[in-house]
Formats: C-alpha cells, sequence, structure tokens
C-alpha cells in the first residue's frame, strides 16, 4: 500500500474575514467551517494535511485593542512575539473545533491538534537594522514619543501619522518541526506555524528568545513544508489563478508554471511585493530545496485543483 501524501496548505489571514465590514467572530466562525470543509475533501481523498495561516488582521486587532487600553488606562503593551502566540492559540483553536466537527460528521475519525510554533531568524539578520514592517494604527506625535520611550521604533508616514514599525527577518528553522513531523506521521491534522511562526533569536548562551518582528507566512510555510518533505505545498489565496499583467487589459491566466519561468515573471515585475510577490518568492524556495510540486487557487477551488481542473500548478520542470 502506498504511503500517504503529505500537503502542507497556507490559509491567508483574510480568509477568516470574508467582508471587512464583518468582522466580528459570528462571521469568523462562519468562514473558518468553509474552510474546513475544503480540508476535509482532502483528507477524505487520502491526504495528509498540515496547515498554516496568516494573521494580519487579528494581530492588527489586538494591537488595537493594546493601543486603546494604553491611551485610556495605560496598560502596557505587548509585544509582538506574545500578539503572535495569542494569534496561534485562537486561530488554531477555531480551526481545530470546525475540523473536528465537519470530520466527525463526515464519518472520518481523524485528530486534530494546533502546535504553537516558534521559528528561528538570524539575530544578526540585517532587517533588524531597517525595520520597516507597519503595524498598528496611526498615532500622534506624543504617543508615538511614548511608544518610542517603551523601546518601540516609531516612524512618521507619508503626512498620515506615526506608526510602529517592526522587521520582518527571514525564517531559517521551525523550532518544533520534529514535533510536527510526529504528529502527521501519526495520521493527526496539524495546525502549526500561524502567521510564519512566532519569531525567536537564539542568545549568546543558546537559549530561545522572542523579538519585536514578523515573519512572512508563507516564507515560514515554505522552509516548513521542506522540513516535512511535503509532496504538495498548497497556497489558497483570494484568486483562482496566478496571472500576468494582472488587472490589465492583457491579463493572461497561468494553468502550469515551471520554476525557470517563475523566476523570470518574478524578475519582470509581474508579482507585486504586497500580493502575489511572496507567495511565488516562498514556491521558488519550496521547489529550489527539492519539493516536487506546488499550486495557487483560492479556498472553494482547493478540491478542483487538486484534480487539475483548475488553480496554477507550479513544477520544477
Amino acid at each position: 500500500m502506498p504511503s500517504a501524501r503529505t500537503a502542507v496548505i497556507a490559509f491567508g489571514g483574510n480568509s477568516l474575514i470574508l467582508d471587512k465590514n464583518k468582522p466580528s467572530m459570528e462571521y469568523q466562525w462562519q468562514a473558518v467551517y468553509e474552510t474546513a470543509k475544503h480540508i476535509v475533501d482532502m483528507i477524505r481523498d487520502g491526504w495528509r494535511v498540515v496547515i498554516t495561516h496568516g494573521n494580519g488582521p487579528q494581530v492588527g486587532f489586538i494591537l488595537r485593542r493594546n493601543e486603546l487600553a494604553n491611551k485610556v488606562e495605560g496598560i502596557h503593551m505587548t509585544p509582538m512575539d506574545v500578539i503572535g502566540a495569542d494569534t496561534q492559540g485562537s486561530i488554531g483553536y477555531m480551526m481545530q473545533q470546525a475540523l473536528n466537527n465537519q470530520l466527525r460528521a463526515a464519518g472520518i475519525r481523524r485528530g486534530v491538534v494546533t502546535v504553537v510554533t516558534q521559528t528561528l531568524v538570524n539575530r544578526n539578520d540585517p532587517a533588524f537594522e531597517d525595520p520597516n514592517k507597519p503595524i498598528g494604527g496611526f498615532m500622534t506625535e506624543e504617543e508615538g514619543r511614548r511608544f518610542s520611550d517603551e523601546g518601540w521604533t516609531v516612524v512618521e508616514d507619508a503626512g498620515r501619522g506615526y506608526r510602529r514599525v517592526v522587521a520582518s527577518p527571514i525564517p531559517i528553522e521551525i523550532v518544533e518541526l520534529d514535533a510536527i513531523n510526529t504528529l502527521v506521521e501519526k495520521n493527526f491534522v496539524v495546525i502549526c506555524t500561524g502567521g510564519g511562526g512566532i519569531p525567536v533569536i537564539r542568545d549568546e548562551e543558546g537559549n530561545l528568545k522572542g523579538v519585536n518582528a514578523v515573519i512572512d507566512k508563507d516564507r515560514g510555510t515554505a522552509l516548513l513544508a521542506n522540513g516535512l518533505k511535503a509532496d504538495l505545498f498548497l497556497i489558497s489565496t483570494a484568486v483562482e489563478k496566478v496571472a500576468l499583467n494582472f488587472g490589465q487589459p492583457d491579463q493572461r491566466s497561468l494553468d502550469v508554471m515551471t520554476l525557470a519561468e517563475a523566476r523570470r515573471y518574478m524578475a519582470e515585475g509581474h508579482f507585486k511585493p504586497g500580493s502575489m510577490g511572496p507567495k511565488i518568492e516562498a514556491i521558488i524556495n519550496f521547489l529550489e530545496s527539492g519539493g516536487p510540486l506546488a499550486i495557487i487557487t483560492n479556498p472553494e477551488n482547493v478540491a478542483r485543483a487538486l484534480r487539475g481542473e483548475t488553480g496554477t500548478r507550479i513544477v520544477p520542470a
């Protein structure tokens, strides 16, 4: 009997908020149950599944609550590594419960577990010298000065006010990889590496320590997929297929793209830094490290994409 295939699936944080005008928990639960249906379809077809997720909107909500509490009551701010852990727990809980219920309804016996995951970065990563990832809301100069006094990097943002910024270093190791791999081999559905993982460094003595940073979710997921020797790296995003000249009259959707073509299209500027660019970059890293197949599509078309009916397949050659 052939061994089960392992798929690592990355869902964006926005997949829990389908309508920005309806961000409440009620609507987030509806979205996560819809996502769970597509994952159960994969499990029914014989896949072992590892799920990662973004956390951008959820981190934003926590930061905003922190800012209001700090402004009104003087309550201390929560560091980014702890906020990342917070979102891994909350989003993981929602996905875990939805999957448990959907699997039970489908008559599939499969355990589901969430792993709070740390991602190691180099403490000398150049990104720490030039933090440029904005977090939280806009502030007055006085509010910004107060955050600066607490150790945050604060910058003026194009005349719109002041914002905190943090580094976005390159992930180099998934700390809990062995535990995740053991769970996968035991046939658990694993939810892990949320938000790219909680960013940590090793100090002079080799001890782990959280840092105020964010890790690109797709980079973190590619590192995880390579570590697990996954058969498939699937990125679930807002579009059914990857497109060249996106949004232009000559837009062209891609059914298949080779690694060489992906490199060329990146160099030609087809994939923007804030949208498709990081996803293609992560897939390039996955394939260059020996990964056999990646797919990009939207959540509702995951099953069809696995059958080769839609989505964009990215292959080594």
